[in-house]
């Protein structure tokens, strides 16, 4: 039975709203005023919320602001019974999040028919929500244990060998295994930045404060930036003749995006494409300006993915495990989606199985110190 709290000062109003809900077999409370519908909200979390407009202690805007500063009401569906319906009202009422008006006076049918179309809406967003949390669990399960306990087995082999063996081992083999423990710890130590990094990326897309302070980040020559972080990736990955980067332009690129960021957009970009290439084939790193945006692009001749694989792309994704040795948690090209997309630019993925696949991100060029509140391009 679905629960539905009806807010409303005019007591005739509110006991004819409950018996109408009840007959409709749902689970109606009331409440005469904002500050006491505030309180009922937070305490039974009902599944849809009618609230009135004006009224005393606390008006329905005060209502709606309040329910949706805290993250246990923030998303519960929220509809304005009221007789102010003019266009500057909806609007007010919209920019705080509400969800639809039922204009007063109003028929049974009209009222139930908004409620039902809210329920349906939420049901469905809910089902869309627990579908991509339990292919995330999934994916998790799948590709975290092995990515962590690669690593940490190298780290406890090798060291094991030391201990055991430190007498007998001679100084050349001794700075093998130093080396072979060494590799194996970066390799933790990346999975969990990013792991900390995806996290924090997740948490700032839903506070719009945060993303508008990151829009204010400017990268300065940004073409030299990309070029010296790709080349140390090559070099980490001892394919530096594979590397083939474009000629910088003449004049700097300014970009709007923290330096990080990009830094961390062009490592897991080449990374990526050279984890899935063999070694002798090249890897490309281009960069143009268009207009007001700037394009890089990391191009690779591995086996590509297919449309399906494009359009399923998610955190802890990997693809094909079972005929691939696959290295990495499938985090690095999502990372560089989600820093896209904060940042108002665009991530395209063109690939051709077998063939070629070339990763494309879009940032917009900045003149000016500050670039708060980008429009995606």
């Amino acid at each position: 039975m679905k629960t539905i709290l009806v807010i409303e000062d005019d007591p005739f109003i509110r006991e004819s709203i409950q018996d109408v809900l009840e007959l409709e077999g749902y689970k109606a409370l009331t409440a005469p005023n904002g500050k006491v519908g505030v309180q009922m909200a937070t305490e039974h979390l009902p599944d849809l919320i009618l609230c009135d407009v004006c009224m005393p202690e606390m008006d329905g805007h005060g209502v709606l602001e309040t329910l949706r500063c805290h993250p246990v009401t923030d998303t519960i569906p929220f509809i304005f019974l009221t007789a102010r319906t003019t266009t500057a009202d909806i609007r007010q009422g919209m920019n705080l999040g509400a969800d639809d008006y039922v204009a007063k006076p109003c028929t049974a049918n009209e009222l139930l028919s908004a409620i039902t179309s809210r329920l349906e809406r939420q049901a469905i967003v809910q089902t869309k929500s627990e579908k991509q949390l339990t292919t995330l669990r999934n994916n998790i399960a799948q590709s975290l244990p092995h990515e962590l306990y690669t690593p940490l087995n190298g780290i406890l082999g090798f060291s094991e060998l030391l201990w055991r063996d430190a007498e007998t081992i001679d100084r050349g083999e001794i700075q093998e295994v130093a080396n072979a423990i060494h590799v194996s710890a970066l390799r933790l130590h990346r999975l969990m930045q990013n792991f900390l990094l995806y996290t924090k990326l997740e948490l700032i897309a839903h506070h719009p404060e945060q993303i508008e302070q990151l829009q204010t980040q400017i990268t300065y020559d940004a073409e030299q930036m990309a070029i010296m972080s790709a080349e140390q990736v090559a070099a980490e990955a001892e394919r530096s003749e594979d590397l083939h980067c474009s000629e910088p332009a003449i004049s700097s690129v300014n970009l709007c995006i923290a330096e990080a960021h990009l830094q961390k957009v062009v490592e897991e970009l080449v990374d990526n494409a050279f984890k899935f290439s063999e070694p002798g084939t090249p890897v490309v790193l281009q960069q143009e300006q268009q207009d007001q945006a700037f394009c890089l692009s990391v191009s690779n001749q591995g086996r590509g993915m297919t449309a399906d694989q494009i359009a399923s792309l998610g955190a802890y994704m990997q693809f094909d495990r079972k005929y691939y040795e696959q290295q990495g948690s499938g985090l690095g090209l999502y990372i560089v989606k989600k820093i896209s997309e904060l940042y108002g630019g665009v991530f395209t993925i063109q690939s051709e199985p077998g063939k070629t696949t070339k990763v494309q991100v879009k940032f917009h060029l900045t003149q000016h110190p500050m670039a708060a509140n980008l429009q995606p391009l």
